[in-house]
């Protein structure tokens, strides 16, 4: 008797909102991985005197590493240095809830220059990505005497 191929169909906001399919990839890794701890968000703003938002990084800790999101930084403040002071704020913190490195995407036209100022090294790329730009993997994996202890 010939088997029947799953129907494939759409999620619905009670799926989604269940987090089911989650749990299920996480009890998958855990086979390989073991246990681990949800993601350690890594939320930062750079303001102004005047409060205003002049810059910021979203990013969060998963499987000892650092995943950057988000750095932005307005045009106005931008060639001051605030980006490394936000990026090396990131990393403090990672380090402190035992990352081991840091990696991000960037796009061709936004800052791969800047990231390799800051030690990151290209890993991965898609040409024509997005137009006729490349998408860029870039990681910087710690040095060992730099780490906490683990």
């Amino acid at each position: 008797m010939p088997s029947e191929l799953p129907l494939i169909v759409a999620a619905t906001e009670e799926e989604v909102r269940s987090g089911v399919l989650g749990q299920q990839l996480r009890e998958f890794n855990y086979r390989f991985v073991g246990e681990y701890p949800q993601a350690h968000p890594i939320r930062l703003n750079a303001k102004g005197a005047d409060g205003q938002l002049l810059g910021g990084l979203r990013g969060f800790v998963f499987l000892r590493w650092l995943r950057v999101e988000v750095l932005w930084v307005a045009d106005a403040a931008r060639g001051q240095g605030l980006g490394s002071r936000l990026l090396a704020q990131a990393e403090h913190d990672a380090r402190g809830v035992g990352a081991i490195g840091a990696a991000l995407e960037t796009f061709e036209w936004q800052a791969p220059g800047f990231y390799a100022k800051q030690g990151y090294t290209e890993c991965g790329r898609i040409d024509g990505y997005a137009k006729d730009y490349a998408l860029i993997t870039m990681k910087k994996a710690w040095q060992a005497d730099t780490l906490p202890f683990l």
